[in-house]
């Protein structure tokens, strides 16, 4: 800032002044005052500034590295975020990081709330922390009063899902489960409800889980099935479908004539034309509003608490589903 002061002509309270953007100064020696921060490439240390003023103003989000909902969950956080006049600092949870070690240092950042998405932190330790400071759930149900929780209603989609296939002449439907993964309990829940809608359909659920690998680990099963092989599957995301479809591609089935696929998301992939992907939208955009304005509204006071929301999915037809064709509809 003094090097700012000398090459503007000032003193240093006023180019003080000029960062903070309070009144004090004049529209020339503010034009002036930013010239010389351009020339110097001088940039203020705004969290400093904030942590001056005894806030950081900071929102903390933690999120799966490689899990791709998750990533454009990010860029809605982000400019909501922006909008409400906080900065987002993010953590990322791989493998070798678990959510504990993501979460500690967002508090080492000092950030004043916390979006926790599809997080595996054990409910008490949810509890402390939202004891602590004001948390957000975004994706994963949990039951914590402290904790904020902002989904999708997981449920729904799955069932939406099972009725689109029935629709189609489907009799014989197949889940990829996602195990404990975040939502998978109710979506496992809202495929079964659809097919109790229509009796005398069973439930097939074949492991899988959230990635490609898994999904084609879950085909080479289904594949064993032989002549029993449902007509239809529902995946637990659009990721695990993919991997799905690859692998009962490669051995000769067609998708959607031989079996009918349905994902879980709608991520960017799954609408590229080669992949044309029937899938259950998550409204990334909503989701990411309603967790920032939970968030915030306790910061900012204009609630002890907010409960949340629980966000109505979209079921988006493309071309991997079909009729299914009359032989097969009356066996």
């Amino acid at each position: 800032m003094e090097d700012v002061a000398a090459r503007a002509g000032v003193s240093r309270a006023l180019v003080s002044i000029v960062f903070r953007g309070v009144t004090g100064a004049s529209d020339e020696t503010r034009t002036r005052v930013l010239e010389a921060a351009r020339d110097l490439d001088y940039r203020p240390d705004t969290r400093a500034s904030r942590l001056g003023r005894g806030r950081t103003r900071m929102l903390g989000v933690t999120f799966a590295v490689g899990h791709a909902f998750h990533g454009e969950l990010l860029g809605s956080l982000y400019a909501e975020a922006d909008a409400a006049g906080y900065e987002v600092v993010l953590s990322g949870v791989t493998p070798n990081r678990d959510d504990k070690a993501a979460v500690d240092t967002l508090l080492a950042e000092r950030c004043e709330g916390l979006v926790l998405v599809g997080s595996g932190l054990a409910g008490p330790d949810l509890r402390r922390l939202g004891e602590r400071l004001p948390v957000v759930s975004l994706l994963r149900p949990v039951r914590e009063a402290s904790v904020d929780v902002v989904r999708t209603d997981d449920a729904l989609g799955l069932r939406l899902a099972v009725e689109h296939l029935r629709g189609l002449g489907h009799r014989h439907i197949a889940l990829l489960d996602g195990g404990r993964a975040p939502g998978a309990a109710e979506r496992r829940q809202g495929y079964r409800r659809g097919l109790r809608a229509a009796p005398g359909l069973d439930a097939v659920v074949l492991d899988a889980g959230l990635t490609e690998l898994d999904g084609a680990r879950a085909a080479t099963g289904f594949l064993a099935l032989g002549s029993h092989r449902p007509t239809a599957v529902a995946a637990f995301n659009d990721r695990c479908a993919l991997g799905f479809v690859d692998v009962v591609r490669q051995a000769g089935l067609r998708v959607p004539e031989d079996v009918s696929v349905v994902g879980f998301d709608d991520i960017e992939q799954a609408a590229y034309p080669h992949v044309s992907l029937t899938t259950v939208r998550q409204d990334a955009a909503r989701l990411g509003a309603e967790a920032v304005r939970a968030v915030t509204s306790r910061l900012d006071g204009v609630a002890a608490t907010t409960g949340g929301a629980v966000i109505e999915p979209e079921l988006v037809v493309r071309s991997s589903t079909t009729t299914l064709s009359r032989q097969d509809w009356s066996a």
